[in-house]
């Protein structure tokens, strides 16, 4: 089983929402996949609400607070999120890194709240091409993975990861099979080392990053690759469903 994933990132009103969901057809290989959308924060209602949404889709929200409530204009809390009918969240994503500065320790807190309030987390790490030209990409990641890790105890709440190289973000850049089963399995080796062969097994890891249709097939055949994170291809319906069918 793969994991098939869309961050609508800041695209899709609620207005695009329904439409996108009345417009997809899933292929016949989806029962047989994880497929999540995560739709921007005013477009939750909209997709949980559109009749046309086949329920193998499952819906997350793309950031949270990690306090459950308090003066925090415009964040929404995991409990809020899981409220209004999400499942899952992203926490970690590059753009929340390196736009707006989250650290290291803001995105353990998120992961823990997403965790206590019954969400799933799927916890984003990756490098830039600085970081990968200084040979630092296992540094990098590792610290990062490192982070959510601390706040794992021995709960058996799920969490997901995504290997996502800042580099190849929206830049039509994109790792080869190659650089994604390298990265996946220096993740790998630490989730087994941290967690347990058979509990890290558990955790799918997704690599993100310029995926499209026409490459999706041959990232998800690279070792360690469990599924995608897709930002761009993930905002047509049509392409969506060609990532699905891509998985197999």
């Amino acid at each position: 089983m793969a994991v098939v994933a869309g961050n609508w990132k800041m695209h899709h009103g609620p207005r695009a929402t329904r439409a996108f969901f009345s417009s997809l057809t899933l292929p016949s290989n989806a029962g047989s996949h994880e497929i999540l959308v995560f739709p921007s924060a005013v477009s939750l209602a909209a997709a949980v609400a559109a009749p046309e949404r086949d329920p193998l889709v499952q819906l997350g929200v793309q950031n949270i607070h990690w306090e459950d409530k308090g003066a925090f204009t415009g964040e929404i809390s995991a409990s809020m999120a899981r409220e209004a009918g999400a499942a899952f969240t992203l926490v970690g994503h590059s753009e929340r890194r390196h736009v707006f500065g989250e650290t290291d320790e803001e995105v353990a807190r998120k992961f823990k709240a997403a965790r206590q309030a019954g969400l799933v987390p799927v916890a984003c790490v990756g490098e830039t091409l600085e970081e990968r030209r200084a040979n630092r990409v296992e540094e990098v990641i590792l610290r990062q993975l490192d982070a959510v890790l601390s706040s794992v105890d021995s709960a058996e709440g799920r969490f997901l990861l995504a290997y996502e190289p800042v580099w190849a973000i929206g830049t039509g850049e994109t790792a080869t099979p190659a650089d994604a089963a390298a990265a996946h399995g220096t993740l790998r080796a630490r989730l087994d080392e941290a967690l347990g062969p058979s509990r890290a097994a558990r955790v799918p890891i997704l690599y993100g990053g310029s995926v499209k249709p026409g490459n999706a097939r041959e990232l998800l055949t690279a070792s360690n690759v469990d599924g995608v994170l897709v930002g761009g291809a993930s905002l047509d319906a049509a392409s969506f469903a060609a990532l699905v069918e891509a998985a197999g």
